[in-house]
Formats: C-alpha cells, sequence, structure tokens
C-alpha cells in the first residue's frame, strides 16, 4: 500500500498527469534544463518537430532545441506554446500513440515488410526497430502537417538478403531501420520530398535523382543530403 501511495503523489506532485497510458506515462511536467529517460521519450515524439533542416538530438537532455520543438508541436495541435510539457502536452502525445508506442497512423509491420525479427541488417535487431519507430514519429508530424492525410508507405526496414533482392545499395540506409520509402498518395512525390525537409530527416531522395522517380526516399543519416532535383531540392 505504501508503494502505491508514493506512486500517487509522485503523479500529482510531479505536475505531470495522472493518466497512465498503455505505451508510457510522464510522470513530471517537463521544461528546459530537465534531464533523464522522460525527456529522452518526449523527444522521440517531438522528433519529427525541430524545423526546417534540423535533426533534434535523442540525448535526454533538455536544451533550447528540445523546447523549440516542443513549441512547435504544441502549436500545431493547438495547445498553449510555453515550451513547457506537462498535462495538456502529454493528453495530446497519449492519443497520438498506440499501447506499442507506435503513432497512431503507422506501424511496425508497415515499416518492415522483410522479416518480423528485424534481424540480418547492419545493425542489431534492437537498434533497427527503435530506428524505425523514430521514423514514425517523423512521418505522424510530417502527416499532420499535409492536413492528416495518409502518408503511403512502400518500403522500410530491409536485412541484407532483403535488400540484396530488392537492389539496394550495399551501403542503404534501409539496412539501418533507418529509411522510410514514400509513394504517391494524396501527395505527390515532389510534395512529400518537400514537406520532409521540415521534419528531422537527414536524407531526402526523390523525382529527379537516380531510380528514385517512383518514390521519394527519406532516411537518418549522420549529415544531410537531399537531392530531388525535379522537385527543386
Amino acid at each position: 500500500m505504501a508503494s502505491l501511495a508514493l506512486v500517487a503523489v509522485v503523479l500529482v506532485v510531479g505536475g505531470g498527469t495522472a493518466q497512465a497510458d498503455g505505451c508510457y506515462t510522464w510522470n513530471r511536467s517537463l521544461s528546459q534544463g530537465a534531464s533523464g529517460e522522460d525527456v529522452r521519450q518526449l523527444q522521440i515524439r517531438l522528433s519529427g518537430y525541430p524545423g526546417y533542416g534540423a535533426v533534434l538530438a535523442l540525448d535526454g537532455s533538455f536544451g533550447p532545441a528540445t523546447r523549440s520543438a516542443l513549441i512547435r508541436f504544441q502549436q500545431a495541435y493547438g495547445l498553449a506554446a510555453d515550451g513547457v510539457a506537462g498535462s495538456a502536452t502529454y493528453s495530446r502525445i497519449y492519443a497520438l500513440q498506440d499501447d506499442d508506442c507506435t503513432p497512431i497512423n503507422f506501424s511496425y509491420a508497415e515499416l518492415n515488410n522483410c522479416n518480423s525479427t528485424w534481424s540480418g541488417g547492419a545493425v542489431s535487431a534492437a537498434t533497427a526497430k527503435a530506428n524505425a519507430l523514430v521514423s514514425m514519429w517523423k512521418l505522424q508530424a510530417m502527416r499532420h502537417a499535409l492536413g492528416d492525410q495518409p502518408i503511403r508507405v512502400t518500403s522500410g526496414f530491409r536485412s541484407v538478403a532483403c535488400n540484396n533482392a530488392a537492389g539496394g545499395a550495399s551501403n542503404s540506409r534501409h539496412l539501418y531501420g533507418d529509411a522510410v520509402d514514400l509513394g504517391v498518395s494524396p501527395h505527390s512525390l515532389c510534395r512529400l520530398a518537400q514537406q520532409a525537409r521540415n521534419h528531422g530527416f537527414n536524407g531526402i531522395l526523390g523525382p529527379g535523382y537516380p531510380d528514385h522517380n517512383d518514390h521519394t526516399h527519406v532516411d537518418h543519416r549522420g549529415s544531410r543530403f537531399w537531392s530531388a532535383p525535379s522537385c527543386g531540392i
């Protein structure tokens, strides 16, 4: 009983929300200067709001970049844009995520039609799956910015065998689980490539780049490389 009472006190005194979530529950308000795993979990959900050409570090340290990303998220959803993650922000995030922590409009299965284990790539299965989760949150932000219309995923994680079968490059980011290919849906390939610049993707390849006239590719490579000449990128 004592431990349960302590949890209740933490939930209230921490200034977060007493609402439990099937994926992850924040137990305190977060603002600039905070650090910890709860900050890192917040950063994953904010990874699609870094600003044009930027990438938000998922380092568990709530600095100016995290505050700016949070403000963009709050503005996108009509919340008080104060740069503080509290109950209103958490409630919106809870509404956006499923119990496995994926955003409601994307799934692990959607980002892996290669195998069910996430193994056989260039990194461990756990790392590939974690990378794909970040991709999904970036795509969720992009989807919202595009009027909450569907974004069609045509390829995500690939093992070496799957990548070879697809004719992928030997160093393809798909092997790391952090690349996603997008097809025409309600949005043109150029529209997807152009919008992706605002949502934390270092790699954007699209129409006009060799072998990319039928899809737009986005990824998390270490430095920026954008090339979709037919789209003005």
